[in-house]
């Protein structure tokens, strides 16, 4: 039984729509969240993420570790206090920035040792540690536990050594986060593109028992198309009663896809990213505001999206913006982004709801905004 109740309302095949009730309050699912890297989603305050209707956000263990330290983070009220953010937070494990930023990092059976990516210096994370940053000094909603991600293309010799790690790994991190009531503990599934692998990582997983489960290792290259494939059979492996997070994720058609096949939860850093190099998302894809075309275009980026950004502003004002390189060209670009994807999660809840989400699907591969 999870910790935070996780009530599903409407299936549409695989795909589903529910809440997961936090003590901070309730997330609708399927759910976007926004990532807060550094205690900050990038180029944003607090209200304008919550104004664009995310119910969580996501903030990174390995960064607040480094700078300004889990530590001090903790002296000055813990996250939520520290960012001005009342709602849920979710924090990853340290483990995946580990992997992809430090060009100087050991693995072993009690954890992982690694260079500051910032100042050089050295590091220590284990999954005891992990739990106590997320969960005591830092003290965000859900935890995840330290897990080993493989780039890809991984060999499976390789793949299997990370996997039976991370599920040792999974087993220490719940004995150190004990018995919270007001915190939950997600595992992680590893297995690369190795079916019997994902299989069997979660075969242990439910032996451990988690409050959720997260699907790790995609999104590090494989592509769209092997992703897919993955999640064609990944999600399954999971508890159904419980939330099902693919990490990492990703462009908007990778969500569309991952709630056809059963997910629940997702984070990423392209709506931010894209916003701050000139890319707005719509319905009929990515646009590149820095194009000429744009330059005496007075429609908005999207007139029924309830967001400043996307309403309020003409796209020749968003590319004089960008093309001038100045700040609130980010600013309002993220905005309209995290406002769109969270319109794309709000889109499928309805059409799960109303048993027509394979219409959504459809339309959306086509390029079609939905129907209201």
């Amino acid at each position: 039984m999870s910790r935070f109740p996780f009530v599903i309302s409407a299936k549409d095949g695989a795909a589903r729509t529910g809440v997961l009730k936090t003590s901070r309050g309730d997330i609708r699912t399927p759910a976007f969240m926004p990532v807060g890297t550094a205690g900050t989603v990038k180029a944003l305050t607090p209200d304008q993420v919550a104004s664009t209707g995310a119910d969580i956000l996501l903030g990174n263990t390995y960064h607040l570790m480094l700078r300004p330290t889990a530590e001090r983070v903790k002296r000055l009220g813990g996250l939520h206090a520290f960012m001005g953010w009342d709602r849920p937070i979710l924090t990853d494990s340290g483990g995946f920035q580990v992997m992809s930023l430090c060009t100087i990092s050991k693995v072993s059976e009690a954890g992982v040792t690694f260079q500051s990516h910032i100042d050089g210096s050295r590091h220590g994370l284990t999954p005891e540690r992990s739990i106590e940053i997320q969960a005591e000094l830092l003290g965000s909603d859900i935890v995840m536990q330290l897990d080993q991600c493989v780039s890809w293309p991984a060999e499976g010799a390789a793949a299997r050594a990370a996997m039976e790690l991370s599920a040792r790994w999974g087993a220490r991190s719940k004995a150190a986060f004990g018995a919270r009531d007001a915190q939950a503990l997600f595992g992680i599934q590893q297995g690369s593109t190795f079916e019997a692998l994902r299989r069997e990582s979660s075969e242990r997983l439910i032996e451990t028992g988690y409050d959720g489960y997260a699907i790790g290792g995609l999104a590090v290259g494989e592509g769209h198309a092997a992703m897919c494939e993955v999640l064609d059979y990944a999600p399954a492996m999971l508890p159904p009663d419980h939330p099902r997070y693919l990490m990492g994720v990703g462009k908007p058609i990778d969500l569309v896809e991952a709630v056809a096949r059963g997910v629940d939860m997702f984070d990423c850093v392209l709506p931010t990213r894209s916003g701050r190099h000139g890319q707005a998302w719509t319905w009929s894809g990515p646009v590149n505001l820095k194009n000429a075309r744009f330059a005496e275009d007075q429609d908005p980026l999207d007139p029924d999206i309830s967001c400043p950004a996307s309403c309020d502003y003409s796209k020749a004002y968003l590319h004089h913006l960008v093309r001038s390189d100045e700040i609130l060209g980010q600013v309002l670009l993220s905005w309209h982004n995290l406002a769109f994807f969270q319109a794309v999660m709000t889109s499928m809840r309805q059409a799960i709801a109303m048993g027509r989400f394979e219409a959504f699907r459809r339309d959306f591969h086509n390029g079609l905004q939905p129907s209201p």
